[in-house]
């Protein structure tokens, strides 16, 4: 599951044979990279999307992956580049919608009894203090749902 801004163009690209791998990314349609590989499900979001469309969208898509692909664990690209602050990003997520994002996620694979790897990514905000919050979210988050 990658929720970067961009796609998970090269882990689309290792899997594209593997019917035991089911790739899932949602990303900025309009961002790097201009050609994008096929994953399992990639939702390109228009420029500017902001948290009430991109949270509808996760959760509107996440129970159909567990119920057709039925994931034995789950990698989490947690990528902050979807901030409105980011400057590469082109997404208008707000910190709080990132977060919500996490706790999305992070229920979804508790719910599902589903192991989690999160992995850390992108971040371009000019303040690096909005960069940090938003990973240091992430791992608040785990230790709300988890712990």
């Amino acid at each position: 599951m990658d929720l970067d801004v961009h796609q998970g163009n090269g882990t689309a690209k290792i899997f594209e044979n593997e019917p035991r791998v089911f790739t899932f990314s949602m990303h900025g349609e309009r961002n790097y990279p201009i050609r994008k590989e096929k994953s399992d499900l990639d939702i390109g979001l228009p420029d500017g999307t902001e948290d009430a469309f991109y949270l509808k969208t996760l959760r509107e898509n996440l129970p159909g992956i567990a119920d057709a692909f039925q994931p034995d664990f789950v990698f989490y690209q947690s990528g902050v580049d979807i901030l409105e602050s980011d400057k590469l990003g082109r997404l208008s997520v707000s910190r709080s919608g990132c977060r919500e994002r996490d706790e999305i996620v992070l229920s979804f694979c508790k719910d599902n009894r589903l192991p989690v790897v999160v992995s850390m990514g992108g971040g371009y905000s000019p303040r690096i203090a909005d960069i940090v919050e938003a990973h240091a979210n992430t791992f608040r988050v785990a230790q709300e749902v988890f712990f």
